[in-house]
């Protein structure tokens, strides 16, 4: 998942904490996913107590449940959110940026899974998170399609689409309803977001002729 994947991205002027701070937060990350690997959905206080954090101290660097399960699922997208290359056409950028975004989500299928699972469910922090990712996605998206021949609002749907194909969402649609296997669902993916692509290219071509 923003899984996932659907929250907006990182404020500009966030400071990350540095030093023991630092080792502080990175525990509670490591923790929560940890946790949500084994199945569990907790909290911000379940995950402080698992790590021997004080509750305070758990708080003053996640808020909300909203907030650790956004710092779990940027830990988990790693390399992703960096993500940028140079190649001439959409076509390549797209491949490219599914070659890396894919395999990376398998790797860490089980914490975005439970993190979509942990967005969606009401509890005591939050009435429920369905943003996790969304700003990552979106941008990456641009990204890759960005100097494609398409209008402002050209590529705003196309990026809208193409975010069907990306993503948590997507592997788990593929792999769960269709049963592919992770390369296969990789490929179904790109071969989408190709044809996507292709559609919104030939749409324009056709407007301004």
């Amino acid at each position: 998942m923003p899984v996932p994947f659907q929250a907006t991205a990182p404020d500009a002027d966030f400071d990350p904490p540095k030093g023991a701070a630092a080792r502080t937060r990175a525990l509670m990350v490591a923790t929560a996913s940890d946790m949500m690997r084994r199945g569990l959905s907790p909290s911000v206080s379940e995950v402080a107590e698992a790590a021997g954090v004080s509750r305070s101290t758990a708080y003053r660097y996640f808020p909300t449940l909203a907030d650790m399960l956004r710092a779990v699922v940027a830990e988990a997208l790693g390399p992703i959110l960096s993500w940028d290359d140079p190649a001439a056409t959409g076509e390549a950028r797209l491949a490219s940026l599914y070659g890396k975004t894919f395999p990376r989500l398998a790797e860490h299928e089980a914490t975005f899974r439970a993190a979509i699972r942990q967005s969606l469910e009401p509890s005591a922090d939050t009435p429920g998170d369905k943003t996790l990712g969304r700003g990552h996605r979106r941008s990456l998206l641009s990204r890759a399609v960005i100097d494609s021949g398409l209008s402002p609002d050209q590529s705003a749907r196309l990026v809208q689409a193409l975010s069907l194909t990306f993503g948590i969402e997507a592997m788990i649609v593929l792999k769960d309803i269709c049963g592919l296997d992770d390369q296969q669902a990789e490929e179904v993916a790109l071969w989408a977001a190709r044809a996507l692509l292709q559609a919104a290219v030939r749409e324009a071509e056709e407007q301004s002729g």
